[in-house]
Order: structure tokens, then C-alpha cells, then sequence
């Protein structure tokens, strides 16, 4: 899931409405509720919105827990921090935090003031930034960057790719884009990117992948699928368990 795209009530709920679709979508799975449908959940019916709530809290342990360890590159917080913040969540008091942790009452009042200072920071930036690139970032030219996958697991210049730069590496590193079908994996890190990128959108988020139906995907697109997959992995696009029986796009 692209943050960028989306607004602070949608990563803060865990779902956001496709207008396109008609219908409420978790950010996490990719599940759908669409309009003009009730869904059971327990002994009780629910409408949509309701219903992707109740989605979120019971598939995914609410939204706040999906929040303080996903973010992957935008997460910031540190495991003091996170955990400070899981108690805050709880409603305990400053004294209450203070006992179970063994500081001072005083230390977490501390930390709650650099919390809400951070907050206000970034309401600024957020402020400033909007006025110059608008609220939905829409005022981007060709020559703008292209967003930064959100399991980015390596921060350097090889993800600074402009519009450009990525319409020409398509075009000369895959035969055919539809089917997709590459012509070589490149060595250099800005294409493998690039390449990465537009493999992983074969991939439905919220859906597990057998190792079989991977490697018949992945085969399609390049004869070393193994280290297509090992790459898709490497560089956070997908995930897979240990065994590498099941994959994912995260």
C-alpha cells in the first residue's frame, strides 16, 4: 500500500473507501466490502464501512498494532517508544506507565510532550508541503520522483527514479509489457528497481501464494524466476515463509 495516496484518517483507520469499486478496502489484506451489501461477522450483520472496521480488529488486532510495527521505511519509532505508546493506547496514567516501566512519572510526561512537539512538526510539514505540491501531491511533472515502495528494506539512490527515467527503463529492459516479459535482469541497481516494481504488480495484495503458483508467474516473465523471486524478496517487495512453501506482496 502506497501512503502517499492515502489520507491520515485512512492510515490511521486501516481502510479507505475505492470510489472507483464502490466499496471500503483494508489496507492491509486488500479485502473488499462493497456498497450495497451486508456482511456477517459473529451473530451480527454489518454494513460496509462498519464491516471493514470490525475486519480490522478482528483479522488484523486493530488498526493501531498494524500501524506501530508496519510503516516499514516511514516507521520511526523506536521499540521504547512503541512501547510507551501501546500504553498510552491502554489509557493508563502517567504514574501507572511510570511503575510497570520503573522510571519516573516525570520521564513519561517528558516523552508524551516530545510525542505531541513531533506531532505538531509534522502537521507543519505537512501544511507547507501541500501548499507547494498540493493536497494529493497532483501538481508532479514528468521530472518528479516516483514514490518509494512503503517495504523500501534499502534507503539510497537507487530509489531516486524520476517519471522519466522509469517510462525508459521499461521500455528497454521487458519485451513486452503485456504479457510482461523481461529481456534481461539488469545490473544496476536503479533498473533492478524499476523492473521490481512493475514484476510485483502481477501480485494481489492480501492473497498467499503457493511456491508452485509463484514459480509458474514468475517463469512467464523470466527464465530465472528463482532469482526474480529471491530479488522480489531481497528488496521487500514480497514476503515468504521461512520454508519458502507460501509468498506475498507486502
Amino acid at each position: 500500500m502506497d501512503y502517499g495516496t492515502l489520507t491520515i484518517d485512512e492510515i490511521r483507520n486501516g481502510y479507505r473507501y475505492d470510489e472507483s469499486e464502490k466499496a471500503h478496502v483494508c489496507n492491509y489484506c486488500g479485502r473488499r466490502f462493497p456498497a450495497g451489501q451486508v456482511f456477517p461477522m459473529g451473530d451480527r450483520y454489518f454494513e460496509p464501512e462498519f464491516a471493514a472496521r470490525e475486519h480490522i480488529a478482528a483479522e488484523h488486532d486493530g488498526s493501531f498494532c498494524k500501524l506501530i510495527e508496519g510503516g516499514a521505511k516511514y516507521n520511526t519509532f523506536t521499540d521504547t517508544q512503541k512501547e510507551l505508546l501501546g500504553l498510552f493506547a491502554q489509557g493508563l496514567s502517567d504514574n501507572e506507565i511510570a511503575s510497570k516501566l520503573g522510571i519516573k512519572a516525570s520521564t513519561v510526561r517528558h516523552q508524551k510532550f516530545t510525542f505531541r512537539e513531533k506531532a505538531k512538526q509534522a502537521k507543519y510539514y505537512l501544511a507547507v508541503y501541500e501548499e507547494v505540491f498540493g493536497e494529493d501531491g497532483s501538481r508532479r511533472k514528468a521530472e518528479d520522483i516516483v514514490d518509494i515502495p512503503n517495504t523500501a528494506t534499502m534507503m539510497d539512490d537507487r530509489y531516486v527514479i524520476t517519471e522519466k527515467e522509469r517510462e525508459r527503463i521499461l521500455k528497454s529492459e521487458f519485451e513486452t509489457m503485456e504479457p510482461l516479459r523481461l529481456r534481461h535482469y539488469p545490473l544496476k541497481a536503479k533498473r533492478q528497481v524499476v523492473v521490481l516494481s512493475e514484476v510485483a504488480k502481477l501480485f494481489d495484495l492480501g492473497r498467499t501464494y503457493s511456491e508452485s503458483e509463484t514459480r509458474e508467474m514468475l517463469s512467464a516473465v523470466y527464465e530465472d524466476y528463482s532469482m526474480l523471486r529471491r530479488y522480489l524478496v531481497d528488496y521487500g517487495f514480497m514476503g515468504r515463509k521461512k520454508d519458502g512453501s507460501e509468498y506475498w506482496l507486502k
